[in-house]
């Protein structure tokens, strides 16, 4: 393992922990404790998520600069320019105080999130709504009998070189929602970092690419304006790595509301859930695994594959999701019969509606987009 990736997996586990903890009011979907026959819920297609509304936020310069070195949301006070707000609410620099999710954005300038990747802008491309997959409503499950769609959040990362090797081995495929700037491990497209060419591959292996956001902000606790950049943003990192960005979407720690369906509908966003939580981020080591192996069997072992189907998700920056549960999953997957499909495949949906061009696709436009593009820090 490449000195680089040592230290990025070493220091992600405090990040990781802020990425993904528990809130009340936020539903873990389908995590695998009920029996399988309540996971599928058939009637639950296309159920739109209702939640708070978007709190009304100040930008961080209209905010009074910290006089102590205390800021963020428990305080009301900003840093200076040039300082980041962490998690704990603490002025300072580096990647405890800078690194997304846990820099506060909203009361600083230089959180990693706030940083504008090189690249084109996406604004103005036109977004066509075609297909049979719905716009700016949560999708839960799949379409079509005896598939199941795996799916990694928050990657690229360490792990996902191994990932790719176990999918090519297996001839699995899966759908891989990406975070473009996260856990401290610079831009995605960042020539000089691993992740822009992983990223190729996923596409070049037959697997899907979609957005998990540019740095795993919660959606519904952001204005319109940070909202616009956590999604902009990651199209022109994906755009700059690809030529095309993704129509699907996934909302970090599964958090969407009425108000933020609105506008990824406006995007042109499918805002894809599951229905089938192995939950390897909360048993990431040796001795329990075992848990998220026996979530997986409940679900598919000695299932129908003509009258079963599930979307799933994992996280590609696990460690043991990706070097123990997922071989058993996909030993598993195949000795039911299943298909392994990536997201669009499980919702009958061509592979040309996964993906927008630059220079815009054929079908009507929504028009552009209400505002305009607030661009912090440099380009990456």
């Amino acid at each position: 393992m490449h000195t680089y990736a040592i230290i990025l997996a070493a220091s992600a586990g405090y990040m990781y922990t802020a990425a993904h903890d528990a809130r009340p009011g936020v539903p873990r979907f389908m995590a695998g404790r009920a029996p399988a026959g309540r996971l599928h819920m058939p009637d639950f297609r296309f159920a739109r998520r209702e939640g708070p509304q978007v709190a009304p936020s100040l930008d961080v310069t209209s905010r009074q600069v910290s006089a102590d070195g205390r800021c963020g949301v428990e305080f009301g006070t900003s840093c200076e320019a040039g300082d980041c707000c962490s998690k704990g609410g603490w002025c300072g620099q580096g990647y405890v105080y800078c690194s997304s999710p846990a820099c506060q954005i909203d009361y600083c300038d230089s959180c990693d999130g706030n940083v504008r990747p090189s690249g084109r802008d996406t604004e103005d491309v036109p977004r066509p709504q075609v297909g049979p997959v719905p716009y700016g409503q949560g999708v839960y499950h799949c379409e079509v009998d005896g598939v199941i769609a795996l799916s990694f959040d928050d990657g690229p990362f360490t792990y996902t070189e191994d990932l790719l090797n176990l999918l090519s081995r297996y001839d699995a495929k899966a759908t891989f929602f990406v975070t473009g700037r996260n856990l401290g491990k610079g831009a995605i497209n960042d020539d000089g970092l691993p992740w822009a060419a992983l990223i190729r591959r996923m596409v070049r292996d037959g697997h899907q690419v979609a957005s998990h956001t540019w740095s795993h902000q919660r959606l519904t606790e952001l204005t319109y304006p940070k909202f616009l950049n956590q999604m902009l943003f990651n199209e022109i990192a994906l755009a700059d790595v690809l030529g095309y960005f993704p129509t699907y979407m996934r909302p970090p720690y599964s958090a969407s509301s009425a108000q933020t369906d609105g506008w990824l509908g406006e995007l042109g966003y499918h805002v894809t859930y599951f229905n089938l939580d192995t939950e390897g981020y909360l048993h990431d080591s040796p001795a329990t695994i075992q848990r998220s192996k026996d979530i997986w069997d409940e679900a598919v072992e000695g299932h129908d594959p003509q009258s079963t189907k599930w979307l799933q998700i994992e996280h590609d920056t696990v460690d043991q999701a990706v070097h123990n549960l997922t071989e058993h999953i996909l030993g598993s997957l195949f000795r039911n019969g299943f298909r392994s499909v990536t997201v669009g495949e499980c919702l009958g949906d061509p592979r040309e509606n996964w993906y927008r061009a630059l220079d815009g696709a054929a079908g009507e436009s929504t028009g552009r987009l209400r505002g305009s593009l607030p661009v912090f820090g440099e380009a990456a």
